[in-house]
């Protein structure tokens, strides 16, 4: 079975698309860290790069690649291959190949101009990001058999993620400012993945002050060694929650 998940590994790789994403991240990185006059600055530039290229990227090609390889999901299945194991190994590979091209596109710059506990938050950042938003393309492509569907699927849930999410949150916080909303601002804050490492990221950088009382709220939960574990572990549950699901409706799908 571990076959399987290196010839999903290198088939990405070796894809043209894969080696230019790489070579852009590489790039932005790189000119971010020479023309700023410090690398704090040259990672809150680098955090947008994180915060909105990389969920899109990762949504549309691993959507795409997964709905281009069902004919070889389908000849493997017709094997003595269990289905779980054999979505578990495409997954395991597409993830994989993001997690090298992230660690070379953005770890290389950091670790070169960065090499600070900031740059090693953001490039853990990044990674996350990269495999949660695999796992959600894993089960875009799981829940309906239309390629354009489940891509256009994906691209909601980048711009319900990075966008509409916020908009709905100050709405809340709006009509209910008369109420304490500390603790569900936390809450709230957990169902976004963007926004956990948003908030994240902002308060390694010592930027909470910034934020008013909703940093201090935010730099008295997550700046705590608990409030990062917490933190980490939501963002493994948003990897492993969506696998869990797809591999549970792939199980019931009729091929």
């Amino acid at each position: 079975m571990k076959k399987i998940t290196k010839y999903v590994l290198i088939d990405i790789l070796r894809n043209r698309f894969m080696l230019a994403y790489t070579v852009v991240l590489s790039g932005i990185s790189f000119s971010l860290f020479i023309l700023e006059d410090s690398s704090g600055k040259a990672l809150l530039g680098l955090m947008n790069v994180v915060l909105f290229i990389i969920p899109l990227v990762s949504l549309v090609f691993s959507t795409t690649y997964l709905y281009n390889a069902a004919e070889f999901i389908e000849l493997m299945l017709s094997q003595p291959v269990r289905r779980k194991v054999l979505l578990n190994r495409i997954f395991s590979g597409l993830a994989l190949s993001f997690v090298i091209a992230t660690a070379t596109g953005i770890g290389l710059p950091v670790l070169i101009y960065g090499a600070t506990m900031q740059g090693l938050y953001l490039l853990l950042s990044a990674i996350l990001l990269s495999v949660i938003f695999s796992a959600l393309a894993l089960l875009a492509s799981v829940i309906t058999r239309d390629k354009a569907r489940g891509i256009g699927m994906a691209l909601l849930l980048w711009v319900y993620f990075a966008f509409v999410f916020d908009g709905l949150v100050l709405l809340i916080l709006f009509q209910f400012a008369d109420y304490p909303l500390e603790g569900a601002m936390i809450a709230m804050t957990m169902l976004n993945p963007v926004d956990l490492v948003r908030i994240f990221m902002l308060l390694q950088v010592d930027l909470s002050a910034m934020m008013g009382i909703t940093g201090a709220v935010f730099q008295k939960y997550f700046g705590s060694i608990t409030g990062q574990v917490i933190s980490l572990s939501v963002m493994v549950l948003w990897m492993l929650i969506p696998l869990v699901i797809a591999v549970k409706k792939f199980n019931k799908r009729d091929l």
